[in-house]
């Protein structure tokens, strides 16, 4: 047997016992991740094994307003700085996310990662990240309604019995893992956020009783490829492509699907994407060698839709400048947005 196929064989159990590893618990809906609607701009966040995935150093922002129809405030930011180090063989990354619910639960992350990356074959790149997070939660009291504060005909005149064991941050330390598989046209995903499921209660006595609140484990697997619509030419640089991607995310109980097309003419970007029984959502995007801006907006399609003002959702991102890489740096056609 080739020496090349061997490598191949032994790299692919080793694939298949960490998938197992990953994907292998079982779990209970307590608490969701916010999910970014362009997941593409923000790689890292949907998948460790991203990091230094782009030839130069990269600074990505994204902000997230969803249903702003509502009163409080669904508000989501990060920013994310990630590149490839040839001394390590493969990137290193941060991930900073802030997470305000309703003017009354706030969650900020911290996140360290790592990505190895591997050449298989010819063609083919398998990156593996590991990443360790570092989660503060807190609750403003003076913001919380409970069902025992509610009188029949007065409305909230009550005191409540269900009291805050601690009203400061709830430190938390969690640990991510990704793999990612690509060529220069097709590329597939999968990752396993807050591997420990750590426990996130804020209630008095709730790690005692069956109301223990944990942070589920978050499953994600994505892919998708790009078709080329004009072939290059020495007469001009702008290409035409297609871009069919999908999102399958399970997080306890809950799942979501995303099927989507971007189509790319130049610089200019637009994608039409449907999350199954929720939303259908429209993108628009420019990337240049330097920036890359987008802005996408959520048709809400469930119930909420006539009262929640859908979700918007900017991202800008600064590509660095660095050194042209060897010739060994294998890059992939993904979507930016």
């Amino acid at each position: 047997m080739p020496r090349e196929n061997f490598y191949i064989i032994n790299y692919f159990k080793i694939i298949w016992i960490l998938i197992a590893v990953i994907f292998t618990s079982s779990f209970f809906s307590y608490g969701q991740d916010p999910i970014f609607t362009q997941f593409y701009s923000n790689p890292v966040y949907l998948n460790p094994a991203f990091t230094g995935s782009n030839k130069c150093p990269r600074i990505v922002s994204n902000y997230r307003n969803q249903w702003p129809g509502f009163s409080g405030d669904f508000i989501t930011t990060s920013i994310t700085y990630d590149q490839y180090v040839d001394a390590l063989k493969g990137g290193l990354g941060i991930v900073l996310l802030s997470d305000q619910i309703a003017k009354t639960l706030q969650s900020n992350e911290a996140s360290f990662i790592y990505s190895y990356h591997q050449h298989l074959t010819r063609k083919f790149t398998l990156n593996f990240g590991m990443q360790g997070t570092y989660i503060q939660k807190s609750v403003d009291k003076n913001n919380l309604t409970f069902g025992d504060m509610i009188h029949p005909r007065r409305g909230f005149v009550f005191s409540s019995n269900d009291i805050l064991s601690n009203p400061a941050p709830v430190n938390i330390f969690d640990f991510s893992a990704g793999l990612l598989g690509y060529t220069d046209k097709f590329y597939f995903g999968i990752a396993s956020h807050h591997l420990t499921e750590p426990e996130i209660s804020l209630m008095e006595g709730s790690a005692s009783s069956s109301n223990k609140s944990i942070l589920d484990r978050r499953y994600t697997v994505h892919m998708g490829t790009e078709i080329s619509l004009v072939s290059k030419s020495i007469f001009t640089e702008e290409n035409e492509s297609l871009s069919p991607s999908l999102l399958f995310v399970q997080q306890g109980d809950f799942q979501q699907l995303n099927i989507g097309l971007y189509y790319t003419k130049g610089n200019y970007v637009i994608g039409a994407w449907y999350r199954e029984g929720d939303s259908f959502i429209i993108t628009l995007g420019m990337d240049t060698k330097v920036l890359r801006i987008g802005y996408s907006y959520d048709l809400t399609t469930s119930q909420l839709g006539a009262y929640s003002g859908g979700s918007h959702e900017l991202s800008i991102a600064l590509k660095v400048y660095c050194a042209p890489k060897k010739k060994t740096f294998r890059t992939m056609s993904c979507p930016s947005f």
